[in-house]
Formats: structure tokens, C-alpha cells, sequence
């Protein structure tokens, strides 16, 4: 099944709403072990994308994700702004790579989060967001192979992000300024794990009530 942009504000607004709701907790893990500055940086960025709701919802989704991408490179500070503009610019290109009679979400995903894995020079097991994307966008990919039922597809996303974003607990940071606590920052769940399990599950619940998950 498809969607269209339409449905774009709704998202962000969700999306904006989830972590605002959550912003104690989330910064009290940034603190713990970053730079505590995480979850302002992210609401910049969905600020921007709020402002500019409207127009994205009027494009197609290959110019809508570049659109996104660029918004939240210019505004969103940090790695995360780096990280998550080049997973929504590589989604865009990938989507403008494929062939227009069978496009693949799932596909234009796994090609997004290996751009993030090149950006960030990292990879599964690292204690950062991509601890939930890889897992998120591999069960998305295989349920697309199989053409799993989409509400099933959509309670196992939510599933897996959650069990994903729990996981960060016990590792041990290689990447950004948690690295130099070494074994210290086990104990902690990762700050960019817990607010991409936040927005995953928050478009999962999104496209359920709405029944129109994308292929």
C-alpha cells in the first residue's frame, strides 16, 4: 500500500508533539553521557519542518525527503543535523533512482541509513540512532520481500525499535563525546536511539490509524 505527502504534517506535528512530551527524559540521557544539547537541536530542526509543512505536503515523496533533508542540515546542530539530513537526502536520491513502476520505501531506506553509516563512520552495536534505523530498516526490507501484512508490519517496526533503543544500554560508546567515558557509559540508553525509536513508533501509530502504510 501507498500514502501520499499529504499526510506529511500530521507526522511532524506527531513527531514534534512525542518529543516534546519526552524532552526530561531524553535529556537527562544526553546529559548523562553527551553533550545534553540533543533534544534542543532536534527541535529546531522539527520547528523548521513544521514552518514548512504545507509546501512539503504539496510535492511528490522524492522531493519532499530532499526537501527535508536540506531543511534539517540547515537548522537541526551536531551530528544529528548531519546524520539526519543525509538520511533523508540519500532516501530522496534512491527513490529518484528506481524504477517509477515498483518504487521501494523499504529499499530508499536501507540506502539512506548505509549513507549514515559512511557519514558517521559507524555501524551496528556503537550505541548510537543507528542501533535502531539498521534494525528498523532491515525488517522493513524484508517485510516488503515477503509483502507481510502491513499491520503486522507496523506493530513489528515498533517492536523492534523499542527492543533496538533498550539495547543501547549495555554497550559501550565508540562514537562522539560518550567515547571517552569507555565502559562508563554502559548503563545508559543512547539519546539518538531513544528520539528515532520515539519517531518511528510515532509514524508507525500515525499509518495505523490512517491504514496506509507505505510499500
Amino acid at each position: 500500500m501507498t500514502i501520499d505527502t499529504s499526510l506529511l504534517p500530521i507526522f511532524i506535528n506527531a513527531i514534534t508533539d512525542v518529543i516534546k512530551c519526552h524532552e526530561d527524559e531524553v535529556t537527562a540521557l544526553d546529559q548523562a553521557i553527551g553533550d545534553g544539547d540533543h533534544v534542543a537541536n532536534l527541535q529546531r530542526g522539527l520547528s523548521q519542518l513544521q514552518a514548512h509543512s504545507q509546501e512539503l505536503a504539496s510535492l511528490d515523496w522524492q522531493q519532499a525527503f530532499q526537501k527535508i533533508g536540506m531543511l534539517i542540515m540547515s537548522s537541526v546542530g551536531g551530528a544529528s543535523g548531519s546524520l539526519l539530513g543525509t538520511l533523508f537526502v540519500s532516501i530522496s536520491k534512491s527513490l529518484k533512482q528506481q524504477n517509477q513502476d515498483n518504487v521501494s520505501f523499504a529499499d530508499a531506506l536501507i540506502a539512506g541509513v548505509e549513507s549514515v553509516k559512511q557519514r558517521g563512520k559507524s555501524d551496528l552495536g556503537e550505541k548510537t540512532m543507528l542501533d535502531v534505523l539498521i534494525p528498523v530498516s532491515q525488517l522493513l526490507q524484508q517485510s516488503h520481500v515477503n509483502k507481510t501484512n502491513p499491520a503486522d508490519v507496523l506493530e513489528q517496526i515498533s517492536n523492534t525499535a523499542i527492543e533496538a533503543m533498550e539495547s543501547t544500554r549495555d554497550m559501550i560508546a565508540t562514537k562522539g563525546r560518550a567515547s571517552y567515558l569507555g565502559e562508563r557509559s554502559k548503563g545508559h540508553i543512547d539519546a539518538g536511539a531513544k528520539t528515532s525509536q520515539l519517531m518511528i513508533c510515532t509514524i508507525a501509530d500515525v499509518l495505523s490509524r490512517h491504514s496506509t502504510p507505505p510499500s
